[in-house]
């Protein structure tokens, strides 16, 4: 006798399109996917041939998710880095970080971030802590990748901000490990308030995973998580070897 079967409603069912775009929930169908996966090769084609993008350290990527990857945060061409970077095989349950108040606030605008990049909303003014919870059970129950930035927004002057706790209500108490990420180039090739890219190179710095299972969701060890994290992306700034 084989395994009993058990089925289960998609996490999204009975949403409306609109709804499903801007849930945390969502998952990819098949257009939702083929769309994403054609974008992503889009993409890879375009960082390499304007930008000329160079990755250093992949062999830190895990073999599997769940993971997350954590960077500076200077253009919003940092998560198409950060997506390209990745394993094809891998790339279908990547899902960046991206702010509601920027990537879904509308319909259209909604519908290219999710069906596109794969986005996921995170609302600022009004995240708190029964979200980032659901993120956190999807995080590590869907075996997800997370593409997040813990600044928050994008730096205005090129220099890393302070990383916020969030990340920390993430992973803390969690067998799933951070992986520090340090981009250069792309706030000079896209900073806030340029339209349209300039050719400049962008380069990506991969260091190895960190791990914060042995921490938990307090207030005090989400601080030091993040603080970990910023500390470990400021490092691969400086440091010839990741």
């Amino acid at each position: 006798m084989g395994a009993d079967w058990k089925y289960e409603p998609a996490h999204d069912h009975g949403l409306t399109w609109r709804e499903r775009f801007r849930s945390i929930r969502r998952e990819a169908g098949l257009f939702s996917s083929a769309t994403s996966f054609a974008w992503r090769g889009l993409t890879r084609l375009y960082l390499r041939g304007v930008h000329r993008l160079g990755v250093d350290g992949a062999e830190h990527l895990p073999a599997a998710p769940p993971f997350v990857l954590a960077a500076n945060h200077g253009s919003h061409l940092d998560t198409l880095v950060l997506s390209s970077a990745l394993p094809r095989a891998m790339s279908w349950n990547a899902f960046p970080l991206a702010a509601g108040d920027t990537f879904f606030e509308t319909p259209a605008v909604s519908a290219f971030a999710s069906m596109f990049i794969n986005a996921l909303p995170v609302w600022r003014r009004s995240c708190g802590a029964h979200s980032l919870d659901e993120l956190r059970r999807r995080l590590a129950e869907d075996h997800c990748i997370f593409i997040l930035f813990p600044e928050g927004t994008r730096t205005r002057t090129g220099q890393i901000a302070r990383f916020k706790p969030g990340i920390g209500r993430l992973v803390g108490g969690h067998a799933v490990p951070v992986v520090p990420c340090h981009l250069t180039g792309a706030w000079e090739a896209l900073p806030p308030g340029r339209s349209l890219p300039r050719p400049r190179k962008i380069s990506l710095r991969i260091g190895r995973p960190l791990d914060f299972s042995h921490l938990s969701k307090s207030r005090d060890d989400c601080r030091t998580i993040a603080a970990d994290t910023e500390a470990a992306v400021r490092a691969l700034a400086t440091d010839s070897s990741p």
